[in-house]
């Protein structure tokens, strides 16, 4: 069981080198897996796979809608084909191939979106999609993965491969803190408890899994007790974990690095209204677009930062009374 004391960050990599691992990891296991991308095979850390399976890469370039149409053809052909460039790339500059050609088909293709939200910094709001989550949650059959560090993502992907079926993982650019086992099991559609506690639920995902864990180390110092939990998988969403912990504790926090609309606290509202409703606050970028700056200095403007989780958790355990 993990606790937060066991929650120390070991060193820091980004998700993306995650990635670069777990796809060695993966076609060192199935020769059947096969890298495709829109020409960004250094940014995606996957040289260790290239040099090792040079047959198994295909270089697309900057032609990411054949790239999913491509994808799909080598799915049919009985491959595992991962593609891999921006999320932004990944998702909204080609959703209707990816509706038409791998979703509506049921292809067993894997789209891998590295630079994800607002951590990508300094490329801009053109760069920083915040609202793929939400797009791709919504595709019928579509399971969608967001991992909250090296370790989570390496497994991830390894995850993701032995999987049937079309999948989004989500990743990003920044080095970020290592806190996750490196023998942790990853369970597709299994959320993750981090810390057991009575006062509020928090379901974090992806970077700020990391930075609600710091949050909950100063609420509970302040005396309130928080059920921490790691929801990397979007969808499914476990709603069995998460309906037992609102249960438990009467009030919660959605916290995730994505608009606060159709993301993770969308789809944990729709499960709560439905089977349990629970006074429930949302950190996530309020209806906007982002800009160029440094990656944590993006998170704290825009409300996503350690005191804004701590702020909604004191709000809405006030509300629950």
């Amino acid at each position: 069981m993990l606790t937060l004391d066991k929650l120390q960050s070991t060193g820091k990599k980004a998700t993306r080198d995650g990635f670069g691992a777990g796809l060695k990891a993966a076609g060192d296991k199935h020769d059947n897996v096969v890298m495709l991308t829109a020409d960004l095979r250094g940014s995606m850390k996957s040289e260790d796979f290239i040099n090792t399976y040079p047959d198994r890469f295909i270089q697309m370039g900057i032609s990411e809608a054949n790239m999913m149409g491509v994808a799909a053809g080598l799915a049919t052909g009985g491959k595992i084909p991962l593609t891999t460039t921006f999320a932004n790339f990944s998702t909204g500059r080609v959703y209707d191939q990816i509706r038409q050609s791998i979703a509506y088909s049921d292809k067993n293709v894997k789209i891998c979106a590295s630079h994800a939200g607002l951590t990508l910094g300094e490329d801009g709001a053109t760069h920083q999609i915040l609202e793929d989550i939400g797009m791709m949650r919504m595709l019928p059959g579509m399971t969608v993965i967001n991992p909250c560090d090296y370790n989570q993502t390496k497994a991830a992907v390894q995850a993701i491969v032995e999987y049937h079926g079309p999948v989004y993982l989500r990743f990003g650019r920044p080095s970020w803190p290592i806190f996750i086992p490196e023998d942790q099991k990853f369970e597709i559609g299994k959320a993750l408890q981090l810390n057991e506690g009575s006062d509020v639920s928090v379901f974090a995902t992806g970077h700020l899994v990391w930075y609600a864990i710091e949050a909950a180390r100063q609420l509970e110092k302040e005396g309130i007790s928080v059920d921490l939990i790691n929801i990397h998988t979007i969808k499914p969403l476990d709603a069995e974990a998460v309906v037992a912990s609102a249960k438990k504790t009467g009030a919660v926090v959605t916290c995730e690095e994505h608009n606060r609309y159709g993301g993770l606290g969308g789809a944990i509202a729709e499960t709560l209204s439905a089977q349990h409703p629970t006074p429930q606050e949302f950190i996530g970028t309020d209806d906007t677009f982002g800009e160029s700056g440094e990656a944590e200095e993006l998170l704290e403007k825009y409300g996503l930062g350690v005191k804004d989780i701590v702020a909604a958790v004191k709000r809405v355990v006030k509300r629950k009374g």
